[in-house]
């Protein structure tokens, strides 16, 4: 392609002008906002360890009382947004949060949609929408925009999840706010009890939910066996992988970010093909290496990675003897429905 003309090459008093009006001549920036081939992105492959991220976390826990922090959080950011813009992509946002026996987080409910991969402990619970969800290691845990929901913790153990919200992309169209609210009252019945089995739906005379969350938790021990059932099932399959949706319809689980469970074979290399959503990464069991770009990361079990959007990545599973789990989260539903999604194989 050739060179277009620089902001340089305009007459100052031109220039000026166009300032003085709130006026930007396109041509010297044409190619910065449309580059030939592949966007310009400013996600950087980036890794954190949980064994150096968990010390800072529980130190949190002295430092800043529930009352003074409402989340207590440790954003992980990527270093190619700059750290004051608390991204991991340009639509995702990851924290790792940590609630104390006893405590309780006070009920909310904000725009951004949010989902929780819990990482360690057990005895917490999250109530959405009046649905007690308990908390157990690699359960995904969702809450929707406007959803009310609140945290609470009955153990007598730390608990820490991993936080996944699209709060970047909400607060780039300047829609992100958070409403506070009274402690909810719990009602018995949970989506994951009644919608417990592939291919069977409530329908109670016949009707079928209309509700637009209809599950909220999503047990790791059903999403593992469903995984281990599927490569039972299929031995020659590659990519052995499953997609967190919504029961009744099929979609996605959340409308903006997606979520997947990947296993890997013992010793097994799976590339992944370059794809336009950034990816993030979080090894839930296992040894993981994650090939990215020009980094490599080997990850232990909590730890978590991201990857720029149309880039392959590989992951291998370092143990000869048992499979690796991830979970990975990533921006495809945005991508679908703005019509820019790319899989370039």
């Amino acid at each position: 392609m050739h060179e277009l003309g620089r902001l340089e090459d305009l007459p100052q008093d031109y220039r000026d002008e166009l300032t003085k009006l709130n006026l930007v001549p396109l041509w010297p920036s044409l190619r910065a906002v449309l580059p030939p081939n592949v966007p310009t992105r400013k996600t950087q492959p980036t890794f954190w360890a949980y064994d150096t991220l968990r010390p800072l976390l529980m130190r949190a826990g002295d430092l800043a009382p529930m009352e003074k922090a409402e989340r207590r959080v440790l954003v992980m950011a990527n270093p190619g947004h700059g750290l004051e813009k608390m991204q991991a992509s340009a639509a995702m946002y990851l924290g790792m949060q940590l609630l104390l026996p006893g405590e309780w987080a006070p009920s909310h409910r904000h725009t951004p949609n949010a989902v929780r991969m819990i990482v360690e402990g057990e005895g917490a619970w999250t109530t959405v929408d009046g649905e007690k969800c308990p908390m157990a290691r690699g359960d995904l845990i969702l809450t929707p925009t406007g959803l009310w929901h609140e945290h609470g913790h009955d153990g007598d153990q730390p608990v820490v999840w991993l936080d996944v919200l699209d709060l970047p992309i909400v607060y780039f169209m300047e829609a992100s706010y958070v409403i506070p609210g009274e402690r909810q009252e719990t009602k018995a019945s949970r989506g994951d009890r009644a919608w417990s089995r592939a291919g069977v739906v409530p329908s109670p005379v016949f009707e079928r939910s209309s509700k637009r969350n209809p599950v909220l938790r999503y047990p790791w021990a059903e999403a593992r066996a469903a995984l281990l059932g599927l490569a039972a099932d299929q031995p020659d399959l590659e990519a052995v992988q499953v997609t967190y949706v919504n029961p009744e319809t099929g979609g996605d689980a959340e409308n903006i970010l997606g979520f997947y469970s990947l296993m890997l074979r013992p010793g097994q290399t799976l590339r992944l093909p370059a794809r336009s959503p950034a990816q993030v990464f979080h090894l839930i069991e296992g040894r993981v290496q994650a090939q990215i770009v020009d980094s490599t990361f080997t990850l232990a079990e909590a730890d978590t990675c991201c990857a720029p959007g149309y880039e392959a990545v590989t992951l291998t599973n370092l143990q000869a003897d048992k499979p690796a789990f991830v979970f990975i989260a990533d921006e495809s539903p945005l991508h679908r429905k703005l019509g820019v999604y790319e899989n370039r194989g």
